[in-house]
């Protein structure tokens, strides 16, 4: 029932945005003594879309492209081929970000914006928090004075945990935690309608996740966000997610709502992240013969034929070195990329 009223809940939204056939390669230096051309397929044809409100939660292992679609969108790396369509005013007339000039971007970028893996790395050590957190409103002069600027960061750092009087302070001087929230306020500040989060929690100690995991849903709910959240971790992603997307070597091999994945997941790359998730209590039985993914992932450069998942699939057969599936609905709002189905 609740999985029901969630898929009803989330139907009457409307379509944010809509991704079509996202390809990012990447140009490989060419070998020594060979002309040939080689690429790493670092994502490789991934469609999702996105109501207003929801989050999408995109998981896999590391290597499996799922940072590189978030950069992707954001037009931090420009895609190989593909379609982004972001309908700003949930109109229904929405505009493919990937075809916009740079002067165009300026203005979808305070629409969407991205909160980075590393808190250490993604804030300048040069910069205070003043002027980190209002850098956007200064590039896209968003405010008319200074005090109006500053009354804007002292609401924003209260609102992520932080104390205004902190602002003249300088990234060194705060913890992992701390810097993230001020990530987290260089974005929020901007008032966007689309977050991207790329692992957010994954640098940070155990017992912090969960607050920055917590700030970021009372944050979702208060400026009426939508969120892609990208990670690693099913765990996470579960308590935070509406939706999930599970990558594997730059494809999507299932999707579905939250609910529905953790009871009844199709794909057997899914089955073996859920079966790999610790159960706090030891003495708890797992359902079920539980799925070992063993060896290692493939080359993105050369991929193998049929299913890129098959020569770590415990239920492989031999179609699946041959073709490769396509993801297909198989259930309502549930899709999967398996010849089992």
């Amino acid at each position: 029932m609740k999985t029901l009223s969630k898929v009803m809940q989330m139907s009457e939204k409307k379509e944010i945005l809509n991704v079509k056939n996202l390809k990012k390669w990447f140009q490989m230096k060419g070998q020594m003594f060979s002309n040939k051309k080689s690429f790493l397929k670092a994502v490789d044809d991934v469609s999702f879309s996105l109501n207003a409100g929801e989050t999408l939660g995109i998981v896999g292992e590391s290597g499996c492209g799922k940072t590189t679609v978030g950069r992707t969108l954001m037009r931090i790396y420009q895609p190989t081929c593909g379609e982004f369509w972001y309908d700003e005013k949930l109109t229904g007339q929405p505009v493919d970000i990937f075809k916009l000039k740079d002067r165009q971007m300026q203005k979808i970028r305070s629409h969407i914006q991205m909160v980075f893996q590393d808190p250490y790395a993604s804030l300048n050590p040069r910069m205070t928090v003043q002027d980190i957190i209002s850098e956007g409103l200064r590039v896209n002069k968003l405010t008319s004075s200074k005090k109006e600027t500053n009354e804007r960061i002292a609401d924003i750092m209260e609102k992520v945990g932080l104390r205004p009087e902190y602002m003249k302070r300088y990234p060194h001087e705060f913890s992992g935690g701390q810097r993230q929230r001020i990530g987290i306020a260089r974005v929020m500040i901007m008032k966007p309608k689309v977050v991207i989060c790329d692992e957010p929690v994954s640098a940070l100690d155990v017992s912090v996740q969960a607050q920055i995991i917590n700030l970021l849903e009372d944050l979702k709910h208060e400026f009426d966000l939508t969120y892609l959240f990208i990670a690693h971790d099913l765990s996470v992603v579960k308590h935070i997610s509406d939706k999930i997307a599970v990558m594997y070597l730059g494809k999507v091999v299932e999707s579905a709502y939250t609910d529905t994945l953790f009871e009844n997941s199709l794909h057997p790359y899914t089955q073996g992240l859920l079966h790999a998730i610790p159960i706090p209590n030891p003495h708890t039985r797992r359902m079920g013969k539980r799925i070992l993914i063993t060896g290692d992932i493939p080359s993105p450069v050369d991929p193998p034929e049929g299913c890129r998942f098959a020569k770590r699939c415990p239920k492989a057969f031999d179609r699946c070195f041959r073709e490769t599936p396509v993801l297909t609905e198989k259930e309502k709002n549930h899709n999967v990329a398996c010849f089992l189905y």
